[in-house]
């Protein structure tokens, strides 16, 4: 696949998470509406990251000529995904909940808000 046809599964994958993470932080937790909310959000979550890690880093310094410093934020969602999901199935609310709120702000906000910087894709839609 060519980085343009990944950006765009990323794009396409990213966008509906952004959106099912901001209404599962609102909903009313452990519903069953959450539950299904959520389990698309962390499905969406890892499907991305994973195509993340076939898009070579474009701005910035490289390792391999390959990742970058955004790949961190892959790493952290496919490590974050599942150990929030056992910690759920295991009843442990209190971790899960830490690793679901890491995993918004850090792998949608934070990531996210990299992404509308100088030399990438979403900076030149948005403000060129």
């Amino acid at each position: 696949m060519t980085y343009e046809t990944l950006m765009f599964v990323h794009l396409a994958t990213v966008f509906p998470a952004f959106i099912l993470g901001t209404v599962s932080l609102i909903l009313r937790k452990g519903t069953p509406v959450h539950v299904v909310i959520g389990r698309i959000y962390m499905v969406l979550m890892l499907f991305t990251a994973f195509v993340t890690l076939f898009m070579s880093a474009k701005v910035g310094p490289t390792l391999w000529n390959h990742f970058g410093w955004i790949h961190l934020f892959s790493f952290l969602t496919i490590y974050t995904v599942p150990t929030a999901y056992l910690a759920i199935k295991n009843k442990n609310v209190k971790a899960h909940k830490r690793k679901m709120i890491l995993l918004y702000f850090g792998a949608i906000i934070i990531a996210g808000g990299f992404t509308f910087a100088p030399g990438r894709y979403l900076y030149s839609v948005f403000f060129e």
